[in-house]
């Protein structure tokens, strides 16, 4: 045989094989949304695992948090979407969650280091499941642009300052340096209940089913609304949108528009990416109501779906990336709070954190020991997105001038009982 014989007849088996490579291939569906960096930290990760497991190719979807809120939630009720999902409405995804308990070769890892969030992710009534893991925890609250507060020197309020004293601080920094947004908080139920807890509200009744409005709660609407009439808050970000959409203020803040940005941990690798060193922005302490200062727990997670058809497959990567040493990584290069019990006892080194980026995961990790048990208790039931919703769709109206308070809280409660028990016959 001739050498171009040779050459020929190798390419055609080197063809071959990689055809049967291909085909013995597993493919793993991931949805993902993005804060900040984090996308292109998973994606680097996720390109490691595939050199070291080449019968796995793992397509990773980047779709805006929108799709994962809104449209996820659609695909998965008519038996579509991906094998795994980034998710935060975690009570409502819990339903179309795979176990992977009898997939992973140390299920007691997961539930020695994700036992506590492992119940935000279960169905209602299971207390068993390992459906995945937080990419994080995320915490509530506030940042504040220093620069303005020195620019119009005025000091920032302290550590224990009530809501009416940063309302009244950033008003003043607002008129001095002629900032158009005093407070910004982004349009969010979630957001709201840190402010509605620290003013008392309870939500649940003595059987622990909803029961959202109440003195506390209205304490809370009533300074959000009264915010919005004396232009401590704008219409310009709540009254954009309607319903239960989400607005956040990140450009307004990024801009120096605002002077306190209610938002949460997980915009610190934005802001360290987009604002910089251009001024100097804070994490402050949550402001106190009559109830406390808490802010609300939460974050991302990552979850499996069942009707994938390829469990084994998906637990494996689910186990690379649940890892303690990858995930170390993922938090630290993402600016994260960990959402895992043994990194975050052992502490991250934040390498590549900004001195401001620094001390603003100091600040929301300080928060987590002074959360309300009712914050908690929110964040883990099964149908709170039912109740963000409603609370900030008819809030906003309200605001809007389409209703009064008083009506907005009677629809509340008729949402939430409605759409419970919608929910509950499917």
């Amino acid at each position: 045989m001739t050498m171009r014989a040779w050459v020929s007849a190798l390419a055609v088996v080197a063809g071959l094989l990689a055809v049967d490579v291909a085909q013995a291939q597993t493919t793993v569906r991931m949805s993902w949304y993005s804060d900040g960096n984090e996308g292109e930290v998973v994606a680097d990760l996720l390109k490691r695992f595939e050199a070291q497991n080449k019968d796995i190719k793992i397509v990773l979807d980047q779709v805006p948090y929108k799709a994962i809120n809104e449209n996820l939630p659609v695909q998965l009720a008519s038996g579509q979407g991906p094998d795994i999902a980034r998710v935060v409405d975690l009570g409502g995804i819990a339903r179309y969650a795979l176990d992977l308990r009898p997939y992973l070769k140390d299920a007691a890892y997961w539930d020695a280091n994700f036992g506590p969030f492992l119940e935000w992710m279960r169905p209602q009534g299971d207390t068993n499941s390992i459906p995945g893991f937080m990419t994080q925890l995320t915490v509530t609250g506030p940042f504040v642009n220093k620069t303005l507060f020195e620019q119009a020197g005025i000091a920032l309020p302290g550590a224990k300052a009530t809501w009416e004293d940063w309302a009244k601080a950033t008003k003043d920094v607002a008129a001095k340096v002629q900032a158009p947004f005093p407070i910004a908080m982004d349009r969010s139920g979630h957001r709201f209940f840190g402010l509605a807890i620290s003013e008392g509200a309870k939500l649940f009744d003595a059987k622990g089913e909803p029961a959202v409005i109440d003195d506390g709660f209205k304490r809370a609407a009533q300074l959000v609304y009264d915010w919005h009439k004396s232009g401590v808050m704008a219409k310009e970000l709540w009254g954009s949108v309607s319903g239960a959409a989400y607005r956040g203020a990140n450009d307004e803040f990024k801009n120096a528009q605002v002077v306190m940005y209610m938002s949460g941990s997980w915009q610190i690798a934005q802001f360290d990416k987009t604002v910089g060193n251009a001024f100097d922005w804070v994490a402050v302490p949550t402001p106190c109501g009559p109830a406390g200062c808490t802010a609300m727990p939460g974050g991302a997670g990552l979850v499996a779906i069942k009707t994938t058809k390829n469990p084994a497959a998906v637990a494996r990567v689910m186990e690379y990336l649940a890892s303690e040493p990858v995930l170390s990584e993922f938090y630290s290069r993402s600016l994260f709070v960990p959402g895992h019990i043994g990194i975050a006892a052992k502490g991250l080194d934040y390498k590549d954190a900004s001195p401001l980026a620094k001390a603003s995961l100091k600040v929301f990790s300080d928060q987590v020991a002074g959360l309300s048990p009712v914050a908690y208790k929110l964040q883990g039931y099964a149908n709170n997105r039912i109740i963000f919703n409603a609370v900030i769709s008819r809030v906003g109206q309200a605001i809007s001038g389409e209703t009064t308070l008083d009506e907005a809280y009677k629809r509340i409660a008729s949402d939430v009982e409605q759409q419970i028990a919608e929910r509950n016959k499917k």
